[in-house]
C-alpha cells in the first residue's frame, strides 16, 4: 500500500490516459454520465478541518457545470476554479469542453492529485498551489465551492473577492443559505446581478473527529451571478 497520499489516491487504478467521457461538441451532455465520471475523482486522504476540506458531491458538481454549459459559459471558454481541491469542478469543466481551465488551491497535496488526474484523463487543466487571492485571469467563467465558514467565520469572503476581481462573464458557486444577504451585498458592490439562485440538496459526510452523525443535511444554494462588461 503506497504511503504517499497522492500515490494512495491512484492505488489500484487503471493507468490508461483516457477520460472515458463521450462528448459531442455543441450537443448538450447528459447529467448521469458526468456524475459517474466525477465520482471517480478521489477526495483528500487526510482532509484538514481548519480549511473545511469537504468534497463537492458529484451530483451537485454536475448540476453547476451543466447550468454553466447551457448558458454558454463552459464550451470553448476559459474557466477558473477557486479553491479547486482535487479538481472536481475544474476537471468537470474540461470534460465539458472548456478551452482553458485553471484551478487555484492552497493545499499542495490536493493540487498534485488534481494534476495527476488531468494527465490521466488528458484534459487541458492547470492547477496552481497558491492562495485564492493570488488567482489571476483572464477568465470567462468562475466556478467554486468555497468554505462555508463552519470553522472560521467569513472564510468564504476572499473567494468572492477573488471571483469578482477576475471580472468573468458569470460566477457559479455554492454557499450556505445563511450567506444570502452577504453574497447579495458583495454582488451589488461588484456591479453584478443575480441570474439564478436556488437551494440544492447537500449531504455532508462524517469526515472529521467532531462529526458525530454519519452524515448531515445542509441548507445550500447554487448561485449564478453575472457581472456587467468592463467599460
Amino acid at each position: 500500500m503506497p504511503r504517499d497520499p497522492v500515490a494512495k489516491a491512484f492505488a489500484g487504478s487503471n493507468p490508461a490516459p483516457r477520460n472515458g467521457f463521450e462528448r459531442v461538441p455543441g450537443v448538450a451532455p447528459a447529467q448521469r454520465p458526468l456524475v459517474l465520471r466525477l465520482a471517480k475523482l478521489p477526495g483528500l486522504p487526510r482532509p484538514d478541518p481548519s480549511l473545511e476540506q469537504v468534497p463537492t458531491p458529484p451530483e451537485r458538481a454536475a448540476e453547476l457545470l451543466l447550468a454553466a454549459w447551457h448558458r454558454g459559459d463552459i464550451e470553448g471558454r476559459s474557466v477558473a476554479d477557486l479553491g479547486s481541491g482535487t479538481g472536481v469542478l475544474a476537471l468537470g469543466a474540461a470534460l465539458l469542453g472548456a478551452g482553458r481551465v485553471e484551478g487555484w488551491e492552497v493545499d499542495p497535496t490536493a493540487v498534485e492529485i488534481a494534476r495527476q488526474w488531468a494527465v490521466r484523463w488528458t484534459l487541458p487543466a492547470e492547477f496552481h498551489a497558491a492562495e485564492v487571492r493570488e488567482a489571476s485571469g483572464p477568465a470567462d467563467t468562475v466556478v467554486m465551492n468555497p468554505p462555508f465558514g463552519a470553522q472560521r467565520a467569513g472564510a468564504d469572503r476572499e473567494f468572492w473577492t477573488a471571483a469578482f476581481r477576475l471580472r468573468p462573464r458569470r460566477v457559479y458557486a455554492f454557499a450556505l443559505t445563511a450567506s444570502r444577504s452577504f453574497i447579495a451585498r458583495r454582488a451589488n458592490e461588484a456591479d453584478a446581478r443575480i441570474v439564478d439562485l436556488h437551494p440544492v440538496p447537500w449531504e455532508l459526510p462524517a469526515l472529521f473527529p467532531h462529526h458525530r452523525a454519519p452524515s448531515r443535511s445542509l441548507k445550500v444554494d447554487l448561485w449564478v451571478l453575472e457581472q456587467r462588461a468592463s467599460p
